[in-house]
């Protein structure tokens, strides 16, 4: 077996490079920048350049591979779409030209909406063209990141967090660690075949009232929630200086996941993930704050 790791210093990558070499495969790692690569994982992994935007670095960097973890990494273009469209491309062209057999990919909740969830949309699209491309592909529809709340550590520390998610409704909240787990037994598992759609839900569905007590009680003091609207969101995001189809991009992918979505895919023994918010939290956030308010 030769598995390749996309995006392997990433939130979820860097634990499934170390999760499939812990289980006696030397992963290859596709990066952008290999110098990132810790030191202590060379012996085990072997370091390769990509640009997954570019369809010849791809085809290049996956010679040999039958089994790819694929995760469309953040894009500089100015529409996300675009960014999606074009790893796509390379994505099919690697796979066509390189006879990859099968395809472990980070998708996420929503995208079996196809239209209508922003930025989103991008990753239901790859999922539509991996359907078509003939291999055998897992789709790991992920809920809400737990760290995602490292975007908000300026307003945490000023003791809110601020959403245009419905502040009140439950959604699924996941580690990203818990991700990688469920991508690891996929990636090392021979044996399944065909089209799979796997949910990754974590342990609870949590609204961000819940969210801001739990963080609250882990730093001792209150957080307020406070409901942003659609058009909050725009201005806060032209102030920071984002063009316009990436600020709508981000703006349809909450109001897609707030306005009346139900996951397809219902909370069940194998959708839920073990790791609490609350333990995440103590863990990872909270060393964050005191870290960077010293």
């Amino acid at each position: 077996m030769s598995i390749a790791v996309t995006t392997p210093t990433g939130n979820v990558g860097r634990h499934v490079l170390r999760l499939v070499a812990q289980a006696g495969e030397r992963p290859r790692a596709l990066m952008r920048h290999p110098e990132r690569l810790p030191d202590d994982a060379r012996a085990f992994v072997e370091p390769v350049v990509v640009d997954q935007f570019d369809p010849e670095s791809v085809v290049a960097a996956t010679a040999g591979v039958d089994t790819l973890y694929w995760v469309v990494p953040p894009s500089e273009f100015d529409d996300p779409l675009e960014g999606y469209r074009r790893a796509t491309e390379a994505l099919l062209g690697a796979i066509r030209e390189n006879g990859i057999r099968r395809v472990v990919f980070q998708s996420s909740a929503g995208a079996e909406r196809r239209h209508g969830v922003g930025e989103i949309d991008g990753l239901a699209a790859t999922e539509v063209a991996l359907d078509a491309a003939g291999v055998d592909v897992t789709h790991l529809r992920c809920g809400y990141f737990f760290t995602n709340l490292f975007f908000d550590l300026d307003s945490l520390r000023d003791g809110r967090i601020a959403t245009a998610f419905d502040v009140s409704a439950p959604m699924p909240w996941v580690a990203p660690e818990d991700i990688a787990v469920v991508a690891a037994a996929r990636l090392l598992d021979g044996r399944w075949s065909g089209r799979r759609v796997q949910a990754v839900h974590g342990p609870a569905d949590l609204s961000f009232r819940d969210v801001a007590a739990i963080v609250g009680a882990a730093v001792g003091r209150p957080i307020e929630v406070v409901q942003l609207g659609d058009d909050d969101v725009r201005r806060e995001l032209v102030a920071a200086g984002l063009p316009p189809a990436r600020i709508e991009a981000l703006v349809g992918m909450t109001a897609g996941i707030r306005d009346g979505y139900v996951p397809e895919n219902p909370r069940d023994y194998l959708t839920t993930t073990p790791t609490p918010l609350a333990a995440w939290v103590a863990a990872h956030l909270v060393p964050t704050l005191r870290r960077e308010a010293t």
